[in-house]
């Protein structure tokens, strides 16, 4: 590999999900069909000999777009996954988008306890948005999926210490310290497969992807990685600025995440 940031970044995602395997009693993985969490399964993939050694759960609201559900089938059939879909509501909520949210949320607490997982390996990265730069490569939940970010354990990779109530479960982030460019970077060396709308079409693409009801297009001409890359080095546009959910004030991410959102 001839970036060595990015060979770095490779060597410690795998390092921390081995861990994770190891350590954590029953783990899973979540994939919301998109670059990141996609990447994510691919370094499940090189980490343990080209087969995802733990199911992938998408939480499914029923509304994504048909290009997604399209993917996930066929993505899920050749990389043989073990997939579980859990079917979220949509009814009001917190963050004021009834589609996602803590309705999300609610759906994962159900297909935990039904599965009993206790770790849950999560493709968020730091610099997608404030909250998220405050986690860390392992984070404990509680039972009810409460996240203190005021007070965390110690930045390490390789600490798995159970939940003070011994009922929670513990989230791991291998891609916490990939910034978009390198996931996209990493997708085009290992050709992952992706998502079309994240190609231009008719002027617009999707720079992240949520549901229909809440994600929007950018406007953009690239077609193919490579054009990708080179928007991504020229713009200030922040990378999650189609996701509506990502517009609402600081504290209301914040209050969401500590309550468990993904």
């Amino acid at each position: 590999m001839a970036n060595e940031e990015l060979k770095a970044l490779v060597e410690g995602s795998v390092y921390i999900m081995r861990e994770a395997k190891m350590n954590a009693r029953k783990v899973a993985a979540l994939w919301s069909m998109g670059k990141d969490s996609t990447a994510m399964l691919a370094l499940a993939r090189k980490a343990f000999m080209k087969k995802v050694p733990f199911p992938v759960i998408h939480i499914d609201n029923g509304i994504d777009f048909p290009e997604t559900y399209a993917f996930r089938e066929e993505l899920a059939e050749s990389w043989e996954l073990d997939l579980i879909v859990a079917k979220s509501k949509i009814k009001p909520e917190i963050s004021g988008y009834s589609c996602c949210g803590s309705n999300k949320t609610e759906a994962l607490k159900e297909v935990m306890k039904e599965y009993g997982f206790d770790a849950l390996i999560v493709s968020i990265r730091r610099d997608e948005h404030g909250i998220r730069a405050k986690e860390r490569y392992t984070s404990p939940r509680d039972k009810d999926f409460n996240w203190n970010y005021k007070n965390q354990q110690a930045e390490m990779w390789d600490n798995y210490s159970s939940n003070p109530d011994g009922e929670g479960h513990i989230r791991v982030h291998p891609l916490l310290d990939w910034r978009e460019t390198d996931i996209w970077r990493y997708t085009k060396e290992e050709r992952i497969p992706i998502n079309p709308l994240y190609l231009s079409r008719n002027g617009n693409r999707y720079r992240s992807l949520g549901c229909v009801h809440c994600t929007s297009p950018v406007r953009s001409s690239a077609g193919n990685i490579d054009e990708i890359i080179k928007e991504l080095e020229d713009t200030t546009e922040e990378e999650r600025a189609g996701r509506d959910q990502d517009k609402e004030k600081e504290y209301v991410m914040e209050k969401l995440r500590a309550l468990g959102y993904m």
